[in-house]
């Protein structure tokens, strides 16, 4: 049995609160006022149909952030699950130590360490947990026990879930980044409908499915669909992670374009999509020696209007920008969206034509939070100067002992709140 919600859980954690901070510091910087750090929870104890957890924790929460009802309350969302690649016999294999795992939506509270307040399981129409396993072959990477010894059937219906919003009527809107999908999902964790790139031809789900995104999205990288979420009212805004293999992988790996799009919920489509320009890896990052495919959007915040909050990143750095989307140029249809363009967008490397969103940095995260992991992928902006990140610790993922428990990474979640020197709006 899975339990729906988890009403009242206060769990302790280590809260840094830093009263007078901002006062401290120069007028133009930005200060950290509070670290929140995530407790352990065995995954056992939230998701009763789990046979064996493993010894691993509640994590993955990071892959979104998003404001609730309640100042410091947040909604998160879980991704896929617990999942690793070893090396199996010369072969990377995805493996699955948990295939019963279903990515959940978490609410939290921050004011005094962290509780857990509901814990909601992504189910489909039957009422069974949809699970994180990947779709279809062809499409997605074959799944494999804990040990990467024994292949795992597909599942249509398992999403890999990384951004998550509310919208005003208590509904559920996640991004996934195995189609890439979005998805649209009740108040009580149940999937209304999946959005999938035309073509896909998904099928056998346990919920509807409708092929209605560009076609084009579906040559996203393994693992690199979309990643990023915002709202405005009926308006979504959905960004793909990384540049897409778009005529080729190598073309994909070098690029510096990534795709932002639009969707409107009342009409059920995309109306929109922008170039956004990452910026060159050898500056932004030289620990990565160059490889520009190391750069990825993580989360999106609404600030106003079209103007958004990007949290553009490798593993080593995490950077903050804003973009205007107004200011941008709206590809969604043209050539761009077909695959024998070209070169194609991907390719390009003078964007004059297409115009992409203009952008400028507002924190520096490796700067403001030095000590933050690496893997920041969700922001929620609260009021017009302050901004909460959060970072995925992958369940603390790190190598299993011969008796098939894991052994911690140690790395936790944290959720860090930043008072800005300037108001955004």
């Amino acid at each position: 049995m899975i339990r729906p919600a988890l009403a009242g859980l206060a769990l302790a954690a280590a809260t840094l609160v830093i009263p007078g901070t901002a006062t401290a510091q120069p007028a133009h910087s930005p200060v950290v006022v509070k670290d929140v750090t995530f407790p352990t929870m065995p995954l056992g104890e939230l998701q009763r149909s789990i046979q064996n957890d493993r010894g691993i924790n509640l994590g993955g929460v990071g892959s979104g952030l998003f404001p609730a009802a309640r100042r410091g309350d947040f909604w998160m969302v879980t991704d896929r699950g617990p999942n690793g690649q070893p090396t199996v016999n010369g072969e990377k294999r995805r493996t699955f130590p948990i295939p019963e795992f279903a990515p959940a939506i978490v609410q939290v509270a921050t004011r005094f360490g962290v509780e857990i307040k509901k814990y909601i399981p992504l189910v489909g129409r039957s009422g069974k947990p949809v699970t994180g396993i990947s779709n279809q072959q062809g499409h997605d990477e074959l799944p494999y026990t804990w040990d990467g010894q024994t292949a795992l059937p597909y599942n249509p219906s398992g999403v890999d879930t990384e951004d998550i919003v509310r919208a005003r009527n208590g509904d559920f809107w996640l991004v996934d980044e195995y189609s890439p999908s979005l998805l649209h999902v009740s108040a009580r964790g149940v999937v209304i409908a999946r959005y999938v790139p035309a073509g896909l031809n998904l099928t056998g789900a346990d919920y509807p499915v409708k092929h209605v995104l560009p076609g084009i999205l579906a040559t996203r990288p393994q693992n690199r669909g979309f990643e990023g979420l915002a709202i405005n009212g009926n308006t979504l805004y959905l960004a793909v992670q990384s540049p897409l293999q778009n005529p080729t992988k190598a073309v994909g790996d070098k690029s510096r374009v990534a795709r932002i799009l639009t969707f409107d919920i009342r009409r059920g489509r995309v109306t929109g999509e922008y170039a956004y320009r990452f910026e060159d890896v050898t500056t932004f990052d030289p620990k990565v020696n160059g490889d520009q495919s190391q750069m990825k959007i993580s989360g999106l915040a609404h600030i106003g209007g079209d103007r958004l909050l990007v949290d553009e990143r490798t593993d080593n750095v995490a950077r903050i920008y804003q973009i205007n989307l107004a200011k941008a140029k709206n590809l969604l249809g043209g050539r761009y969206d077909r695959a024998d363009t070209t070169p194609s967008l991907e390719a390009l490397s003078d964007l004059s034509a297409v115009k992409p969103a203009p952008k400028s940095l507002v924190v520096d995260l490796s700067v403001v939070a030095p000590t933050l992991p690496g893997k920041v992928e969700g922001i929620a902006l609260l009021d017009p100067r302050t901004l909460v990140v959060v970072n995925d610790n992958d369940f603390g993922l790190g190598e299993f002992g011969t008796d098939g428990r894991l052994i911690d990474s140690g790395v936790k979640t944290r959720i860090v709140t930043i008072r800005l020197p300037k108001s955004l709006y």
